[in-house]
């Protein structure tokens, strides 16, 4: 019994817009795995470049474009693969189109502060003001940058706390993890310590850490010296700065004013035993 050609029709009208359905978030799959490769592929290109000591910097910013062209091409192109197939199944896509774009005008209103977060996040981007694994200072808050988006950075601070800053309330950025930083040292001694011997001794510290694998290689530079910063009734305050990788600046001063102690300490029991 030959098969109703009637029959083969409908069947035939319901597997063609599931078939084409199909295609459209297979197409939609495989540009979002091609896109993902290519991102790949850039990164091992820069990270077989060469020196990578000198680029852990791009590499950061790379990460970070990365993450964020990776949310706006799923956002995109998943978009895109929803419309067309409410468009396969019968589902007119004009009224939303409309509908969305009247809605986009009075919620743009009502969101003009969501859109400069976007536009600052991109600016941000863009000009390579933040990265993520840089510690900044940005709208009242320090820390480490662990993800940075077009809508908000997230930083963590010293205490471990999570701070989410909208983009729109970072006018300004300090950044301290931008090729090298300084560990600015103050130290108060008494005023009827010879100086230039104190001098001395911290100049001495500084080559003794610059020579300690754990602590040399953080240090970039001789120690700079300022001098004099204040002068009280019983002590005057020295202050110092050595040049140092970003990151490091608060371990190398710890260490720094330790080994100061046991060198001051270490001087006042030889002067009290003469």
């Amino acid at each position: 019994m030959l098969p109703d050609l009637n029959d083969l029709k409908q069947w035939g009208d319901v597997l063609r817009p599931m078939l084409r359905v199909v295609l459209i978030w297979l197409l939609a799959w495989l540009a979002l795995a091609m896109i993902r490769k290519l991102l790949r592929a850039l990164r091992r290109h820069i990270v077989t470049r060469g020196d990578m000591h000198g680029e852990m910097h791009d590499m950061r910013r790379l990460e970070t474009l990365m993450n964020v062209f990776r949310y706006t091409a799923n956002v995109v192109l998943v978009g895109m693969a929803f419309m067309l197939t409410l468009g396969e199944i019968g589902i007119s896509i004009t009224p939303i189109l409309a509908t969305a774009g009247v809605a986009g005008i009075a919620i743009g209103f009502g969101a003009q502060s969501l859109v400069k977060d976007f536009f600052t996040g991109l600016f941000l981007l863009i000009e390579n003001q933040i990265s993520e694994g840089d510690m900044i200072d940005a709208a009242g808050k320090s820390g480490l940058v662990e993800r940075v988006t077009l809508r908000h950075v997230r930083m963590r601070d010293y205490d471990g706390s999570v701070h989410f800053i909208p983009n729109s309330m970072i006018t300004t950025v300090t950044n301290r993890s931008r090729g090298y930083v300084y560990a600015v040292i103050d130290i108060s001694v008494r005023r009827q310590e010879n100086l230039e011997r104190v001098f001395g001794m911290m100049n001495g510290i500084c080559e003794d850490m610059r020579h300690n694998s754990a602590f040399g290689q953080d240090i970039l530079g001789d120690l700079d010296t300022v001098g004099v910063e204040k002068v009280e009734d019983a002590n005057i305050g020295l202050r110092c700065r050595m040049k140092v990788r970003p990151g490091a600046q608060w371990r190398i001063r710890r260490e720094f004013l330790r080994r100061m102690k046991g060198a001051l300490d270490a001087q006042e029991k030889v002067q009290s035993a003469a």
